[in-house]
């Protein structure tokens, strides 16, 4: 079975063909966790696919909370994004350093949240484009003002705190978090200082990595191997969700993994275990489902 959304989704080849196409912007959405030690900026202005702009989801977010990378304000994202050249007409493509799962799936969700239509995900991300040997560059483009107007935002694809809790009580959506086994059981230490450890009361847990070929530029596994994945970790796609992570970028490859297959179920917790288990009065499990 072929994806539901095929236009969601580019291969590196079609991307190749359409460089310098003035009805496409490019972005490099690279994070990386504050364990890793790396500059995913550093790393766009090094090398990068040409023309592409770096979108820094750490400074494209709300300054004014204490939580890294939270959604922006509307005024403030069709501010930032009018000054990358993004226009609402705009066919966005979202890649990452990471297969495209880490950040560049979660740019793809923000463009979504606030009612871009056109946009898309590099399948396979940085790697896989320079693994076939298609060019890099280290020039910056030059981008031209423009404006841009959240028109048709969709705010059913956020969840708050206040929600998360509730739904902990009333249990009226699945709750599935896309951290690794060990941080989702407790056993492996938080890469942000000052977290407890565990999940959610009565989630599910689907590393994100998961729903990735790992051993193939951590692409997206195939539509009927990522339906067959969420049936045997019991969750039905067909039903309400809400997805979280560590900080809300992760959690996005479920959003994106649904999306990409027919289903629009899924709520990203924006805040994720970085505002959940910093709190002292949250209640959290620990071990496995």
């Amino acid at each position: 079975m072929s994806y539901a959304r095929p236009e969601a989704i580019v291969e590196p080849a079609w991307l190749s063909k359409h460089l310098g196409d003035p009805n496409i912007v490019i972005i490099d959405a690279s994070f990386h966790l504050p364990t890793a030690n790396r500059d995913p900026k550093e790393e766009y202005v090094s090398s990068h696919i040409p023309g592409a702009i770096f979108f820094d989801i750490n400074e494209i977010a709300d300054q004014k909370v204490d939580l890294p990378h939270m959604l922006p304000h509307p005024a403030d994202f069709e501010s930032k994004v009018g000054e990358l050249g993004i226009s609402e007409n705009t066919h966005v493509i979202c890649y990452d350093t990471n297969g495209s799962a880490m950040a560049g799936m979660r740019a793809f969700w923000t463009f979504k949240v606030f009612g871009h239509k056109n946009i898309a995900v590099l399948n396979g991300g940085f790697n896989k484009w320079t693994k076939l040997g298609y060019p890099v560059s280290n020039e910056f483009p030059k981008t031209k003002l423009v404006n841009y107007t959240c028109s048709q935002p969709n705010p059913g694809l956020v969840t708050s705190f206040e929600e998360v809790k509730e739904n902990v009580k009333k249990k009226n959506r699945q709750f599935v978090d896309a951290r690794t086994a060990g941080r989702f059981c407790g056993t492996e230490p938080e890469p942000r200082a000052g977290l407890k450890g565990g999940h959610v009361p009565d989630s599910k847990n689907l590393a994100f990595q998961e729903m990735l070929q790992t051993d193939n530029y951590m692409e997206l596994k195939s539509a009927n191997d990522l339906r067959k994945l969420f049936m045997e970790r019991g969750i039905d796609p067909s039903q309400p969700i809400i997805s979280s992570c560590g900080s809300g970028v992760t959690a996005a490859v479920l959003y994106f993994s649904l999306f990409l297959i027919g289903y629009d179920t899924v709520s990203v917790y924006d805040g994720s275990w970085t505002e959940w288990g910093s709190k002292e009065d949250t209640p959290v499990a620990k071990g496995p489902e």
